[in-house]
C-alpha cells in the first residue's frame, strides 16, 4: 500500500488515466471494425467513407499515448490496401 501523500496521487491519477485511454483503445477499435465490415461486405463506397473517419481516430490515438506510431501506421496502410483491392 502507498504510504506517501504522492504515491496515493499516483495511484488515483493512473486509474483515471487507465479509464480514459481504454476509452479512447475502444473508440478505435470500433472505428476499425467498421472498415473492416465494410470491407467484407465489399461495400468500396461504405469502407472508404469508414475508413476516412477512422484514419484520424488512429492518429489521435498516438498523439494520445495510446498507440504506437508504428502500429498505427501498420493498420492504416493495411486497411487502405484492402479497400483498394476491393472490385
Amino acid at each position: 500500500m502507498a504510504n506517501t501523500p504522492q504515491a496515493k496521487k499516483r495511484i488515483r491519477r493512473n486509474a483515471r488515466r487507465t479509464e480514459v485511454n481504454g476509452a479512447r483503445v475502444s473508440r478505435i477499435r470500433t472505428f476499425v471494425k467498421k472498415v473492416e465490415s465494410a470491407i467484407e461486405a465489399g461495400d468500396k463506397a461504405a469502407a472508404t467513407e469508414a475508413l476516412a473517419a477512422a484514419q484520424p481516430e488512429l492518429a489521435r490515438g498516438v498523439s494520445k499515448g495510446v498507440l504506437h506510431k508504428n502500429t498505427a501506421s501498420r493498420k492504416f496502410g493495411r486497411l487502405t490496401k484492402a479497400v483498394g483491392s476491393i472490385s
